[in-house]
């Protein structure tokens, strides 16, 4: 049986958030993001999702008495810590890792109840697979199959105070962006990954873009690293896409958050949203 090359496309983006769930979520509310109620995972962790029209970002936590259970999560350092491609079958995916000699475990599956807008209840159902994990310091990198795509892109809970519809530049930063790159070129394929002159390599990823590059483009570009960086490839920085910049603006003074205002964008340092640098352009 012939195995295919998956396709990147960006899925969802997990920041990492460990105890401070509700301190994560009212931040994120007051960065302009609508954020669903907290789920919580057959597996042990609980979340909040911002819903966009082809990606989303999961905070990803645990509450009190629970941070035994899923413990190699809480590892990866307070901010953004998954970087997760989309998929209609992980069995075909794992197969295709482990010919690669990149793969991890089995597939893993597992849900959470969710409360529809109408009102509803269902189990968002997930299957995902994972790259080696020491192929991605500081992190994850797995491919999400969603069994009930409906739980989770409702039409309600894509309209954003802050005018967000998708993530579209995910950013590591690391000393050496080849050698960070070189694990999604074994993935991908080496033609999937573009030299930039600025030291960066790109990979086109549906609506999004990932960006490995180094500390100086990351800095100019999000006003910011993560105070703990050590030169290690490191998940950084996120780019949203908004229909107007204006009420960014408004969402952030509302919500007492620091920002820098660029012409054509608006820069919220990694210090003010749980260690990610985010960078607001439409």
């Amino acid at each position: 049986m012939a195995i295919s090359v998956p396709t990147p496309r960006l899925d969802h983006v997990v920041i990492n958030v460990a105890d401070q769930l509700d301190t994560a979520s009212a931040l994120f509310r007051r960065l302009g993001f609508q954020l669903t109620e907290r789920g919580h995972h057959s597996l042990g962790s609980s979340n909040h999702l911002g819903v966009f029209n082809d990606n989303y970002l999961e905070l990803l936590g645990y509450e009190a008495g629970r941070g035994n259970l899923r413990q190699d999560l809480w590892q990866s350092p307070i901010g953004l810590s998954g970087l997760v491609w989309k998929t209609d079958d992980a069995d075909a995916v794992w197969r295709y890792l482990e010919s690669q000699d990149i793969d991890d475990e089995q597939p893993a599956r597992f849900f959470r109840p969710v409360q529809l807008p109408d009102g509803s209840e269902e189990q968002a159902r997930f299957r995902t697979v994972r790259l080696r994990p020491a192929l991605v310091p500081n992190g994850r990198s797995f491919f999400c199959q969603h069994e009930t795509p409906h739980a989770v892109w409702q039409n309600a809970w894509r309209q954003h105070p802050n005018g967000v519809s998708d993530i579209i530049e995910f950013v590591v930063v690391a000393q050496d962006p080849a050698a960070a790159a070189l694990p999604y070129s074994r993935l991908f394929g080496a033609d999937k990954l573009t030299a930039c002159q600025e030291g960066a390599f790109v990979l086109k990823a549906g609506v999004a873009t990932v960006r490995f590059a180094a500390a100086q483009y990351v800095t100019q570009r999000f006003a910011g690293l993560p105070l703990d960086y050590d030169g290690s490839a490191r998940m950084a920085g996120l780019s949203l896409r908004t229909h107007d910049l204006r009420k960014v603006k408004a969402s952030l003074l509302l919500g007492d958050v620091p920002f820098q205002e660029e012409e054509s964008a608006i820069i919220v340092g990694p210090e003010q949203a749980f260690g990610v640098a985010l960078r607001f352009q439409q």
